[in-house]
């Protein structure tokens, strides 16, 4: 019988990760199979964590406590350990590269028979801890909660764990002390993610922020509306420090100062959320290296100017959860059809008036592989297209998509009729069989897509015409915006 080597198996394996079923069926094969998929899958035990296992890996992070440790606990009041631990079959925590102690809380907090018993929480807290940072291991990804006063750099071995530090993960409230100890050991940190307050933030961030070397990739988020302007400011201006060597850039707050600006080798720019409207600044701004643009509750108009102002390298667009009339919607189309050639992706709401625009984007983007059209064709909202031109967008995408385009997605509120979708279909016969998914918008419609559509759709999948499809509705859309085929199930 042919036998795959080890090598080999590692990387089928870490391809197979993100398909969780398929994955973690490797594991009770044999003797072989498991002790290859182990140490991807404990990499990132956090990855895979859900409710129902809380308990059941804390149980196997428990079993790597020392007899000394656990005495230790119970001098402390932990009183919790009476289970008696079977000694485990390999040491997962030296394979676990991620450290998120926001999940870590989740899992102590299930077995704390006291939740106000602050002292045995933070005992235990801190001794599982430790068997994460050690001379043993080696954390790559660190998550610190709101609430943690360690001293993360004081435990023992931590210089050497920490040593290939890429990314961390913390709020901006955390104490001075935990301030001093995150410092120290961020040198070697290329992604940075910030969790911003409106209150009581530690004005000292920014040593944290100009202490790694080289950062490739900042995060600004926050949940408040309001934000704090003069703290925004002292923060932006952490970062200049680190504007030539800066590539991602993710934020939800409207910027303070023109800090984007400073970004001259950016090629990646999110924006997102619900405080980030204005966005004024992005007029005047050139980002010549931009390739990826997401945004969210962004002005069309600043977004017409800056992909105005890209030179070319935009790949992919994503852009919606903003109202623009037909004529900006047009503009914003004409930018981009000029000053993107190389698109390969696009997320964008079509009116009834730009499907003619439509049409010379199809034929100026030539390397077009997946279009995320957004239909507004709510019947409650006199500003939108209730009638929208289905039959016209179906013969325009038929006639002009480029070769290489043969993903598509809807949004919509009222469903096309089902002799539509049917002509589409069919004139799509002899182009690359295509990957279809709708997206319906149920809120007070008077039809919603049913059996019918799926039992027609069903018979072009048979057909060869539709490879794959999927229809939800958009609080259990579990696809990202550009993905059409779910691995992560």
């Amino acid at each position: 019988m042919f036998k795959l080597n080890g090598d080999i198996l590692y990387l089928i394996f870490k391809e197979l990760q993100n398909d969780k079923k398929t994955f973690l069926s490797c594991l009770p094969v044999n003797k072989t199979w498991c002790e290859i998929t182990i140490p991807i899958l404990w990499k990132n035990p956090w990855k895979y964590l859900i409710e129902e296992l809380l308990l059941i890996l804390l149980n196997v992070v428990i079993s790597h406590l020392s007899d000394e440790s656990r005495s230790n606990l119970k001098n402390k009041g932990v009183q919790f350990l009476t289970t008696v631990y079977q000694k485990p079959l390999f040491n997962y925590i030296s394979f676990c590269r991620y450290l998120n102690i926001n999940d870590l809380d989740k899992m102590i907090n299930v077995i704390i028979i006291d939740p106000y018993d602050i002292d045995v929480f933070l005992n235990f807290r801190k001794e599982i801890i430790s068997l994460f940072i050690n001379e043993n291991t080696r954390l790559t990804h660190l998550y610190i909660p709101k609430k943690f006063d360690y001293q993360i750099n004081l435990f023992p071995g931590a210089k050497r764990c920490f040593s290939e530090l890429e990314f961390l993960s913390c709020n901006t409230c955390i104490n001075d002390n935990v301030l001093i100890g995150l410092t120290e050991i961020c040198n070697s940190v290329k992604k940075l993610e910030l969790l911003i307050e409106k209150h009581n933030n530690n004005y000292g961030i920014n040593k944290l922020i100009e202490s790694p070397k080289k950062l490739f990739n900042v995060c600004l988020i926050t949940k408040e509306f309001f934000k704090n302007d003069i703290f925004c400011k002292v923060l932006e201006n952490s970062l200049v420090k680190h504007a030539n060597t800066l590539l991602h850039f993710k934020t939800n707050i409207q910027p303070t100062t023109n800090i984007l600006s400073s970004f001259v080798n950016l090629n990646r720019l999110e924006l997102s959320g619900e405080y980030v409207e204005r966005m004024s600044e992005l007029k005047n701004i050139s980002l010549p290296f931009l390739q990826i643009l997401k945004a969210k509750n962004v002005l069309i108009k600043v977004l017409t100017s800056l992909i105005n102002n890209t030179n070319g390298y935009l790949i992919e667009i994503s852009i919606d959860h903003i109202f623009r009339n037909e004529i900006d919607n047009e503009k914003i189309i004409q930018v981009i059809y000029q000053s993107c050639p190389n698109l390969t992706y696009l997320k964008l709401m079509f009116r009834n008036r730009n499907i003619l625009e439509l049409e010379n984007l199809l034929n100026n983007c030539q390397y077009l592989n997946g279009l995320y059209i957004l239909v507004d064709n709510d019947i409650w909202d006199s500003n939108n297209d209730y009638e929208f031109n289905w039959d016209f967008l179906f013969e325009v995408l038929t006639r002009s998509s480029p070769i290489n385009l043969f993903k598509f997605k809807f949004y919509f509120y009222e469903t096309p009729k089902l002799k539509s979708l049917k002509l589409f279909l069919d004139n799509w016969k002899g182009k690359h069989s295509m990957l279809l998914q709708t997206i319906q918008d149920i809120y007070w419609v008077s039809k919603i897509i049913g059996a019918k559509y799926f039992d027609l759709i069903e018979e072009y999948k048979t057909q060869g015409i539709v490879k794959m499809y999927n229809h939800s509705i958009p609080n259990d859309n579990i696809f990202e915006d550009f993905e059409w085929i779910q691995e992560n199930i």
